[in-house]
């Protein structure tokens, strides 16, 4: 295990501690707004209109995970409604990214499903797009089982994500291309147990390569989630080497990382979307952005000590 795997690790033992977040939520919103676009959809529309003038795309996340109660699942459902006529009002180059459990994938699953169905039918009314976040791997099966279920009913305007690090997914690919689903690739940021995931860094590039290159060759629409230089400038050559068109694919990347890569990407003729949550409820958020290299945790407190 390198160094970077070790820090990934003990970031994610640490952040599940109680009371080291009770500690964060009193004392780091002022760190976590480097990666948060702001605590209101105002906020949050202006910032993705910020970034379309920019050339960069965005799909808007509007935090919360862990409910507890299915009310709490309801009010998320009315946010994203609120969310995707929020987009068409204002006429921004953005779609939504939302996560099963915040619709009560972790309470009840049918009500679950009408949640997210609701969204789905509405963005489809839109003309826009909803992608079910992927979370830990108890949750993979059903996330899945959801993604098609919904395309079966007509609401293809659905799409979900993929890990890497999961032995599963190799055959996952496989299901979800012959279903036609609109996938976002990457390489996974939950603590996994070596049972069900490769711990080792080498690996883990190695599938998602193998992962993105699978679509390319197909020409199957793809998000290519990563901000490693060795995935982004692979994408790039591969694709320009067998004369694959920029419009097949979209590099994404994470709002607060890599802003003035993104904008070159957008200048290069790229496809480039930034995943931008907004809301209150960041604490999960924040910590596996941390988690993900020691680069995010000596930016944030750099920032905290200027």
């Amino acid at each position: 295990m390198d160094g970077t795997e070790l820090y990934r690790k003990m970031m994610l033992t640490v952040s599940g501690s109680k009371l080291v977040e009770r500690m964060t939520l009193k004392y780091g919103r002022k760190m976590a707004r480097k990666f948060i676009a702001g605590d209101t959809l105002t906020e949050a529309l202006e910032e993705t209109r910020r970034l379309n003038q920019l050339g960069i795309m965005v799909t808007l996340d509007h935090l919360g995970e862990g409910i507890t109660s299915l009310d709490e699942a309801e009010g998320y459902k009315e946010q994203y409604i609120r969310l995707l006529e929020g987009i068409d009002e204002h006429k921004v180059n953005a779609n939504v990214s939302l996560k099963p459990t915040q619709m009560g994938l972790s309470l009840q699953q049918e009500a679950c499903y009408g949640n997210v169905r609701a969204v789905a039918a509405r963005a489809k009314e839109l003309g826009n797009f909803v992608r079910l976040d992927m979370e830990d791997s108890p949750f993979t099966q059903a996330t899945i089982d959801m993604t098609l279920r919904l395309h079966a009913e007509g609401l293809n305007n659905v799409g979900t994500v993929l890990q890497a690090y999961l032995f599963r997914t190799a055959e996952d690919v496989k299901t979800m291309m012959k279903a036609g689903v609109n996938l976002r690739l990457v390489k996974g940021a939950y603590k996994e147990s070596a049972a069900v995931a490769s711990q080792r860094m080498s690996e883990i590039i190695d599938n998602y390569k193998k992962m993105i290159k699978r679509h390319l060759d197909r020409e199957i629409y793809t998000a290519i989630a990563s901000h490693d230089d060795r995935i982004i400038n692979w994408v790039k050559e591969y694709s320009t080497r067998h004369g694959i068109s920029k419009d097949i694919f979209e590099f994404q990347m994470l709002y607060g990382l890599r802003m003035n890569d993104q904008a070159e990407l957008a200048r290069q003729g790229y496809r480039i979307r930034c995943y931008t949550p907004y809301g209150t409820m960041w604490y999960p958020y924040y910590t596996r952005r941390l988690a993900e290299k020691p680069s995010n945790l000596m930016m944030v407190l750099k920032n905290m000590f200027k």
